[in-house]
């Protein structure tokens, strides 16, 4: 019971900072219209968020490992907080871009401070049970800051201030939430060093990086596009549909992801991404269609199959790589996994908003659609060759990828890792004889 508030506080932090992530994107239309934006502008907008959210987890990932999670997070949600201030005086361009900039390192500071808290919560009898709130948080916070910034348009007073000063009182009572909760890390020396630049990833968890990474690049960029770019698309295929089926749409990809990190949970992780990589190619085909076809549902059913995607694939790549990685590492590694997701969501996001303006968005969407399918058949076929390698490898792991120790204790531990693309569980634990 001790560890059950703090466990939901830090997940409602995530899922609220990822609600205020996409909370724009039903209102991007609305700046259009109102400031005569292009494709191009509201690419650049959404990108200042994850190019800031970059800076901070490459500078500030690791640092709740070394002062502590609540200091951390209590200062990223006071910045929060002062960026929905930014977002509901915003009057151009400019000023959205700065809101969204204190956005992005306000939730990079937290994002990676709230999902190592999360981990330091799980209970030895709910194993996987942090690497699951980690995967489900991020859909269902931007399925809900979608689904909340859409109603609003429709029927508040003034939606581009309401729905910010809603979150800001939000996140200001979380802050002081957080303040009073207890502290999950252990602090130790090594805080200033921790602020220099880098990508740093346990290594246990290399292995696991490496072989699900092509699969992250491919739903991360999908969601990328659906997020900045979705609302110009639904206008496409339908000029007529109403302002709210924009954001819907996004919408529809975010429930759908959290709804299948639910549906997915008791798969292995290596399965699951692995499905998920497979309904990439489908969702991005069946998007293409609904755009020739000039037909909402195609689209609207595309979005729901590249969410099932995204859910798979984020939460069983999530589960392969944290699952080894002991304390003192988990900030950083988090951080890493992080930079991977929001590199690849922004810098093709930006690409697609370039090729529009060159293009058309016509054009765009043909090539992202080959892009995101590519990749994720690369990922597909290189999970297939892993799981080969390892089941004719002489001394095979009982356990999924990435989790190299059994799941009760009995006092065993994992040797060193030989190098990062060898499965680790080849690495003999003395003393203990593998079935």
């Amino acid at each position: 019971m001790t560890k059950r508030l703090p466990f939901v506080l830090n997940a409602s932090v995530l899922i609220t900072l990822l609600a205020a992530s996409s909370a724009p994107t039903p209102l991007y239309p609305v700046y259009q219209d109102r400031w005569e934006l292009s494709a191009l502008s509201v690419t650049v907008v959404f990108s200042a968020y994850t190019l800031a959210l970059l800076a901070a987890l490459l500078t500030t990932g690791g640092l709740s490992d070394h002062v502590g999670r609540r200091p951390v997070l209590v200062a990223a949600l006071a910045l929060e907080a002062a960026s929905m201030a930014a977002f509901a005086s915003a009057d151009g361009a400019g000023t959205l871009i700065a809101a969204r900039v204190l956005q992005g390192l306000a939730t990079g500071a937290a994002a990676s401070a709230a999902g190592a808290a999360l981990v330091d919560l799980d209970e030895p009898g709910r194993r996987g049970r942090s690497a699951l709130t980690n995967s489900i948080a991020p859909p269902a916070g931007m399925a809900a800051g979608v689904l909340a910034a859409t109603v609003l348009i429709r029927h508040a007073p003034g939606p581009t201030v309401t729905v910010y000063l809603a979150l800001m009182l939000v996140f200001l009572g979380q802050a002081v939430a957080v303040a009073l909760s207890p502290e999950t890390a252990h602090p130790h020396a090594g805080a200033w060093r921790s602020l220099r630049p880098r990508i740093a990833v346990a290594p246990v968890a290399r292995r696991a990086l490496v072989i699900s990474g092509g699969g992250v690049v491919a739903v991360w960029a999908l969601g990328g596009f659906y997020s900045s770019l979705g609302p110009a698309f639904v206008r496409l295929v339908a000029p007529n549909a109403p302002q709210a089926a924009g954001g819907l749409v996004f919408f529809t990809l975010s429930l759908s992801a959290a709804l299948t990190v639910w549906a997915t949970r008791g798969l292995r992780p290596v399965t699951a991404t692995l499905l998920g990589c497979s309904a990439v190619p489908v969702a991005v085909a069946l998007s293409l269609t609904g755009m020739h076809l000039v037909s909402l549902p195609a689209v609207f059913t595309a979005a729901l199959l590249a969410g099932a995607a995204f859910g798979a694939v984020s939460q069983g790549s999530l589960r392969m790589v944290l699952a080894a990685v002991p304390q003192p590492d988990r900030g950083t590694t988090l951080a890493a996994y992080h930079v991977l997701c929001y590199v690849a969501m922004s810098v093709p996001a930006v690409a697609a908003g370039l090729l529009t303006e060159l293009y058309g968005l016509r054009t765009a969407a043909h090539l992202y659609a080959v892009l995101v399918a590519v990749l994720a058949t690369a990922a597909l076929l290189t999970l297939v060759a892993a799981v080969r390698v390892r089941r004719h490898s002489p001394a095979p792991c009982p356990w999924p990828i990435g989790q190299c120790h059994p799941p009760s204790t009995g006092g065993w531990s994992v040797g060193p890792v030989l190098s990062d693309l060898q499965d680790p569980c080849s690495a003999r634990v003395p003393g203990r004889t593998d079935p």
